[in-house]
Order: C-alpha cells, then sequence, then structure tokens
C-alpha cells in the first residue's frame, strides 16, 4: 500500500509534508468524539442522576472493564464486523440509485471499501464511550449535593435541575474529560491501522481511507533502519510533534480539573 514516505521520494517534491497525516489524524479524532461526547456523557447523566443504586453499582464496574478492553480487540471487531457492515451498507445505497441523476454519486458508494476513515472513527467513538461515561460520572457526583437542595427547594424538577444546575457546576469538569478522551484518540494506533488503512490522503471525505500520525510512525519505523535516514528521523520528528500536542491537551485538562476541584474543596 502507499505511505506518506517511500524510498524514491526527495524534500525538494514536498514528499515529506506531514499534512495528510495530522488532517487523517484530525478526521479520524473528530468522527470518534461525534460518536463518543454524546452517548457517554448522557449515559453518565443517567447513571449519575436517574438509575438506581443497584444498576449503578453494575454499570459502573462494566465500564470500568470495558474502559480496559485491548485497542487491537477493537481494531479486529472494526475490521472484521463494521467494515463490511459499512461497506455492505453504502454498496447497496448506490446500486439503489444507480442509472439515475445521481450515477456518479452511485458509482462511488458501489467501489466504497471496507477500510475507511468512518469505519476507525465509530469505532474509536465505541472505544471512548465507557472512558467518557466513567470520567464524566465522577465528575457529575462530585458537584455538590447542597446546589441540587437548593434548586429542589426553589421549586425546580429533577430535569430542571440537571440542566440548569447540574450540568453547568460540571461543565469545566466534563470539558476536561472530553480533551483527554480527545488525547487518546489522537495517540490510538491499532485502531487506524486495521480499520482505515495506510493510504495518506488529504481529504475531509470519512469514505477515504486514511491514516495518522501515529500509523506512520509505526510504518517507518517498521524493519531495519538506519538511526540517520529519513525515515526514521521524519519518525521522530512525527513522535516529538504528537508528544508536543497530547502533552499540551492533558496539561490544559488537568488544569481545569485542578481548578474545578478547587471551586467545590
Amino acid at each position: 500500500p502507499q505511505i506518506a514516505m517511500r524510498a524514491d521520494q526527495v524534500a525538494s517534491s514536498g514528499a515529506f509534508g506531514a499534512v495528510p497525516l495530522f488532517a487523517g489524524t484530525f478526521l479520524v479524532m473528530m468522527i470518534a468524539m461525534l460518536v463518543a461526547a454524546p452517548i457517554g456523557l448522557y449515559s453518565a447523566i443517567y447513571l449519575s442522576e436517574y438509575a438506581n443504586r443497584g444498576l449503578r453499582s453494575t454499570i459502573k464496574p462494566l465500564l470500568e472493564i470495558l474502559a480496559g478492553v485491548p485497542t487491537v480487540v477493537y481494531g479486529f471487531f472494526a475490521a472484521l464486523t463494521v467494515g463490511p457492515l459499512f461497506r455492505a451498507f453504502f454498496n447497496g445505497i448506490g446500486a439503489s440509485i444507480a442509472g439515475g441523476p445521481m450515477d456518479g454519486l452511485a458509482q462511488y458508494l458501489m467501489q466504497v471499501q471496507n477500510q475507511m476513515a468512518l469505519v476507525a472513527g465509530v469505532v474509536m467513538g465505541i472505544m471512548l464511550i465507557p472512558f467518557v461515561s466513567s470520567l464524566s460520572d465522577d465528575i457529575i457526583n462530585s458537584v455538590p449535593q447542597s446546589l441540587r437542595d437548593g434548586s429542589y427547594a426553589m421549586g425546580a424538577t429533577k430535569s430542571e435541575t440537571v440542566k440548569r444546575v447540574v450540568l453547568p457546576a460540571a461543565l469545566p469538569g466534563i470539558m476536561a474529560a472530553m480533551l483527554l478522551a480527545v488525547s487518546r484518540a489522537v495517540g490510538e494506533t491499532m485502531i487506524v491501522t486495521m480499520a482505515a488503512g495506510l493510504q495518506a490522503k488529504l481529504t475531509a471525505n470519512p469514505l477515504d481511507t486514511v491514516t495518522t500520525v501515529t500509523v506512520q510512525i509505526v510504518t517507518l519505523l517498521t524493519g531495519d533502519q538506519e538511526f540517520d535516514s529519513p525515515k526514521t528521523l521524519s519518525a521522530f520528528g512525527l513522535g516529538l510533534t504528537l508528544f508536543v500536542v497530547t502533552l499540551c491537551l492533558n496539561i490544559i485538562a488537568l488544569r481545569i480539573v485542578q481548578k474545578y476541584r478547587e471551586q467545590y474543596d
């Protein structure tokens, strides 16, 4: 498969640009967060505010266990289950509209393969749901009960209290949880390798194959490489950039959590 850098490519041709890698990373991360953020947050709200104690004591440990499942398992799930399902779905849509005014779109949909950014993003989002839900649940539970009692004393209903009191109070911590989830999504490798392909493309189409920074680092360092070779140095440069990005995200998230905790201590 084509990768972002080959031995016959030279710097003068612009072949060493990392923009397609970061674009692919951003695309997969955005799809993953669109899946994980609403589902994880709503499940956390339900567990902390609406679920009874027995259900919560059962679901909470399961979320903790799911958050620790190896990502290679999700990668196999993406490659063997989700990818073929998405391919059959889009191929079916293409076949149903073929021969009409949208024949060009139909031909494109009928050529969709198992590996695409959408598959990697959806499965990565599924992987992040327990992570987001568990963190958000802990943050919502740390909101003082006195705020809820004051809202109830003013005549607010349960849903109004959650919407206008609990969530605004927990919002900084929830945002920190989302940033930590983004940091984890940016650093994911196995799911993207098995579900999104290895082609470095500058595209915003979720049905295209893409690759990410982490996958490219693994690809460049696979096999025997000299330390001062262009591929090895490029991998180190990508790794340093990725380290700085994730470090900044983690620092911002931890600062937000720290301020949130100090506010209610």
